[in-house]
């Protein structure tokens, strides 16, 4: 019965934190469209949930790697599980709070490397998947997107150099609504899949499935689904505005650039199974899209912080899984342990957000633009 009420709060955990990834990540998908105007706030958010949960049901690939790949799967508990999804749902409200876009994807896979470590030693890491499928990605990924939005900008710029501007944002606008949706999908189907890799990965350490056939059920690709398009409904505007105006002061061309870019650099990580951080890529896009402008156009002291907050995403939010694993450890192996942290971790967070609130809301659209 204790191992059953484990499972059942690991569940609701990964979704809690499919929920804050895509309250997150919201910024990743929209924050171009809205500071260019191409669409208001609110259709954004809602087109962007769509999408990120029609996502969810394009591939596994990445959910099989995030359940494989990244921690010896017969070494797993759903207790570590658990450990590694609080270590990322810290992270996640932690660089929320500061406005700083970090990745969900990372902070996942440090929270589960933290726990794993903490409860079983460094064995049971798999140091090969994480670098193959984890490190290397997240240095190229990003390189990628910085390239080809700023080539696509110089080469849009040159199409419609001599154009009367008007018309020119206009069209790239219109753009924006093809780019901005298919980056939502790409979203939704590389991220939307790390909770099912990691669900699916529970359901087999509990005995529910089998460990050498991986198979997603289908009411975890549904849920997953729902959670991660609920969280991008809600939206993180503290996010948006440093994605959108913070970076780079954007013009229709080079949002259109961006979100193309880094569409194109996620589906096709998604198709080879890699769990990207869609925030490296797009943060990447739309730097390309304003140094191939001009070097200054680009605000590099917050692109610092962006890295800054990158270079210690998998450390703390490991560090954070660790920590909640042993704490749920000191109760014993029964579920008195995972209750105790779940509830000082939900006490905690709604002492935050009721400060926040008694303080009155910091950020709650895009600057300059009403919600």
């Amino acid at each position: 019965m204790d191992s059953d009420i484990v499972l059942y709060i690991v569940v609701a955990t990964a979704l809690a934190f499919d929920f804050t990834n895509g309250f997150h990540d919201t910024a990743n998908a929209i924050a171009t469209s809205i500071s260019t105007r191409a669409l208001s706030p609110r259709a954004a958010v809602l087109m962007s949930a769509i999408f990120n949960f029609a996502g969810a049901f394009v591939s596994l690939a990445v959910a099989a790697t995030v359940a494989q790949g990244i921690v010896e799967a017969d070494a797993v508990t759903p207790t570590i599980v658990f450990g590694g999804l609080i270590g990322a749902i810290a992270w996640n409200l932690a660089t929320w709070w500061f406005g700083l876009p970090s990745s969900s994807s990372h902070a996942l896979i440090g929270g589960m490397i933290g726990s794993a470590f903490v409860a079983k030693g460094a064995s049971v890491i798999e140091v090969d998947g994480v670098i193959e499928k984890v490190i290397i990605p997240a240095l190229i990924a990003p390189t990628l997107a910085f390239a080809v939005a700023g080539a696509s900008i110089l080469v849009a710029y040159r199409v419609v150099g001599r154009q009367r501007p008007g018309v020119v944002n206009r069209g790239y606008r219109l753009g924006q609504l093809v780019t901005g949706s298919l980056f939502s999908l790409a979203h939704g189907t590389n991220d939307a899949q790390k909770t099912m890799g990691i669900i699916t990965l529970a359901l087999i350490a509990h005995g529910n499935l089998p460990a050498n056939d991986f198979e997603v059920p289908t009411w975890v690709i549904v849920s997953s689904a729902t959670a991660i398009s609920l969280g991008t409904y809600f939206g993180g505007w503290r996010i948006i505005r440093t994605m959108g105006s913070r970076i780079i002061k954007m013009d229709p061309a080079q949002g259109f650039s961006a979100q193309g870019a880094g569409s194109a650099v996620v589906l096709t990580a998604s198709h080879l199974g890699f769990p990207l951080s869609t925030t490296h890529v797009i943060s990447g896009g739309i730097m390309g899209a304003g140094a191939a402008k001009r070097l200054s156009a680009v605000r590099w002291g917050v692109a610092g912080n962006i890295a800054l907050a990158w270079v210690l995403t998998l450390p703390c939010s490991a560090v954070i899984g660790g920590v909640a694993y042993g704490m749920s450890q000191l109760f014993g192996d029964d579920a008195l342990g995972v209750i105790v942290v779940t509830l000082l971790v939900a006490g905690l967070i709604a002492a935050a957000f009721g400060t926040r609130v008694r303080r009155g809301p910091a950020i709650t659209s895009p600057a300059g633009v009403e919600a």
